[in-house]
């Protein structure tokens, strides 16, 4: 265990080696769960000085703000990091959906016993 950074008050998180954290995205109103994404650590300090949700996108290989194309953006009421800072917790109140989909959330199918069945 590193104590330090799992007991301390210092921000140092544990980026993998292609230097990125997960980010965990819910909705401040409702606890649900919005989306899952990337982070570096210029994704990390443009989040935290804009309070705008923003990602590394691993397919385009650039920094991406959620929604500067479509609108729907998540605006960040709160950064949490878990206990080895190796995942962030992204609280926001999202201006429309979340889901590239156009669904309020990315997690819209529960796996079934034999197909994906879509949630109401």
């Amino acid at each position: 265990m590193d104590e330090a950074r799992e007991t301390g008050l210092d921000l140092d998180p544990r980026y993998d080696a292609a230097g990125l954290v997960t980010a965990v995205v819910t909705d401040r109103r409702s606890g649900e769960v919005l989306m899952v994404a990337h982070m570096n650590a210029d994704a990390l300090a443009a989040t935290r000085a804009t309070k705008k949700a923003t990602f590394w996108s691993r397919s385009r290989r650039a920094l991406w703000v959620k929604g500067e194309t479509t609108g729907n953006t998540l605006h960040v009421v709160d950064l949490r990091i878990d206990c080895d800072q190796d995942a962030i917790w992204v609280i926001a109140e999202p201006v429309g959906p979340a889901c590239h989909t156009g669904a309020r959330s990315c997690f819209y199918r529960r796996i079934g016993e034999r197909a994906l069945e879509p949630i109401d």
